[in-house]
């Protein structure tokens, strides 16, 4: 077997981030359009058609959806069956976001968190963020990337349940964060929604909530419920797309859970803005690549 030129992953890494900031995913558009259609209110109904809007220009110019092109980050699992190069992988893929910024070209809004200074390359110590995975039977690289901008990631928020506290306890968390969170992660979005694990963990876990394709359910059939009780919950808010007031509220609640301590249940939400972006690829050993959502 061939080794592999990891500059198809920089290649790939580039791609996906442009890719992302333009190309929304087709589950989003159904999502939106969909949510148009159900939505009753003369001023939330203009509001959606300016989302449509913006979605049809990016399409006819090949350009932005939204100013916002967050931080980056690449989701990467990787396949038992070919020796992947870790570190390889982490060093194409920065420079594969960074080339991204300067290349296309867009405004890069990672910067140092005390002097504030901006690089404008969307990269900088500790970024991109990067979670890894692995999976069997597979020999390919897979890589979701998820730009993530501040007017819904300044939304997260993380709080250390005791198992006492019930799980009404944990919805109506959910909920009032939403609430809290009003216009600013410019709604309707998918709401993550991570439960269990650790304080690091149930953060990752609801980051990896919002790019679930819009609507799919948790396979645990009482997650799957939670799920939809939370989206009627806060689709009867009355938020409305940007805050403007409306019947729809969110897109979507997903949940991702993991196991936990016997005296904890921690409880994340990371909210996602209403142009729910992401873009995927697979790399296969031989340098074929396949792109997707």
């Amino acid at each position: 077997m061939n080794d592999l030129d990891y500059q198809v992953v920089e290649e790939v890494a580039k791609e996906l981030y442009i890719r992302a900031l333009c190309d929304l995913p087709p589950d989003v558009r159904v999502a939106l359009k969909k949510a148009y259609e159900k939505e009753t209110r003369a001023t939330a109904r203009e509001a959606f058609k300016a989302m449509l809007k913006a979605v049809e220009i990016a399409d006819a110019q090949k350009t932005l959806i939204c100013q916002d092109t967050g931080l980056p980050i690449y989701m990467v699992k990787i396949g038992s069956e070919y020796c992947w190069n870790g570190y390889m992988i982490k060093e194409k893929l920065t420079e594969g976001a960074k080339r991204a910024t300067l290349e296309f070209p867009f405004r890069g809004s990672s910067t140092h968190p005390l002097t504030r200074k901006n690089p404008q390359t969307s990269v900088g110590k500790g970024l991109p963020v990067l979670y890894f995975d692995y999976v069997k039977d597979t020999d390919c690289l897979d890589i979701l990337m998820a730009p993530k901008g501040s007017g819904s990631e300044n939304m997260s928020t993380m709080k250390m349940f005791y198992p006492a506290h019930g799980v009404k306890a944990l919805k109506k968390f959910v909920v009032d964060t939403v609430v809290e969170s009003g216009a600013n992660p410019c709604p309707p979005g998918v709401i993550g929604v991570g439960i269990g694990g650790t304080s690091d963990l149930v953060m990752r876990l609801a980051k990896e909530a919002i790019v679930r394709p819009v609507g799919q359910r948790n396979p645990d059939p009482e997650v799957a419920e939670i799920e939809m009780e939370l989206e009627e919950a806060i689709n009867a808010t009355g938020i409305g797309p940007m805050g403007l007031g409306g019947d729809i509220s969110t897109l979507a609640v997903h949940i991702e859970m993991a196991y936990t301590h016997i005296t904890q249940n921690p409880v994340a939400v990371n909210t996602q803005c209403w142009p729910a972006r992401r873009s995927r690829a697979k790399i296969y050993p031989d340098g074929h690549v396949e792109y997707g959502y």
